[in-house]
């Protein structure tokens, strides 16, 4: 009973602030050290002692949650396609958006001949690197390269990596200089991309502000780089795929006119304009 009345008290006092009834379900389990299907699925006996300790570790990621930050932040991970990342501050908590782009990549891998040769640009996390290492583990040889500049980021790199033992190669760099004098196959990007000012959910405020905004007006002085980046690494007839905002998909297909070709919009799981692919002119 004291599990229902737990999650009866969380949900109400999240809904004061407007935060998802699921919520209270992710911190409760993370309290009782289960995952949110146990929490359902299965009687959960406490003693006395572990009331105590759930409900002071409850009350307090609630209290957490209720000052904006990130549920993903207090119970340490987020959920990307089939995988669970560490997440914390310093890094870009990856989102379910970016689950299509990774659907798109792995699908146009097939056009290649093995080895493939692929390099994820600004990978925080290492969701997009990391998912495509895993999902094409004996099925095609790809080798994956993240390139992320930020040191609070690359060490949620290296211990995710590490985490799910796939083959991943990280070079700390900035994308302007990252890899010089080599070429790939593929390049994939989530660059900054939200117009500096932009009124943002109070979450966002809790995330590294380099991660997310792109620069001044329309936000793309950051994909601009971007784009610059996997023009130079990618080889003739290469596969770029891109990261931005609902509005940004002509002015990103406008910076490709120059070296890309075959420079197509995909919209995201919500049905809105999300990423872009293309190919380096041959």
């Amino acid at each position: 009973m004291i599990v229902k009345d737990l999650l009866k008290l969380g949900k109400d006092q999240l809904a004061t602030k407007n935060i998802a009834p699921v919520e209270a379900e992710l911190l409760l389990a993370h309290a009782l050290g289960v995952n949110r299907m146990e929490l359902h699925g299965r009687v959960i006996d406490l003693d006395e002692e572990q009331v105590v300790e759930t409900k002071e570790i409850y009350n307090q990621a609630i209290a957490e949650r209720l000052t904006g930050k990130p549920t993903q932040y207090i119970i340490g991970s987020a959920p990307f396609r089939y995988l669970e990342y560490e997440v914390g501050p310093g890094v870009l908590i990856p989102r379910p958006e970016t689950e299509s782009l990774v659907d798109e990549v792995l699908h146009q891998l097939n056009t290649f001949a093995d080895p493939v040769s692929l390099v994820d640009l600004g990978s925080g996390t290492g969701a997009i690197a990391i998912s495509i290492a895993s999902e094409t583990a004996g099925k095609k040889v790809v080798h994956v390269i993240a390139v992320e500049k930020s040191e609070e980021a690359i060490v949620w790199l290296e211990r995710n990596i590490a985490k799910h033992d796939v083959s991943v190669r990280v070079v700390k760099s900035d994308v302007t200089t990252a890899l010089e004098g080599i070429k790939c196959d593929v390049v994939v990007a989530n660059p900054p991309y939200l117009p500096d000012g932009a009124q943002i959910p109070q979450e966002l405020n809790f995330e590294p502000v380099e991660a997310l905004f792109g620069g001044p007006a329309n936000g793309m002085v950051a994909p601009k780089i971007f784009i610059e980046a996997a023009s130079r690494l990618l080889k003739p007839g290469g596969l770029f795929a891109v990261e931005h905002n609902e509005l940004q998909g002509p002015l990103i297909a406008a910076e490709l006119a120059t070296d890309f070709e075959t420079i197509a919009l995909h919209n995201d799981l919500t049905d809105r304009p999300r990423f872009t692919t293309a190919r380096r002119k041959i």
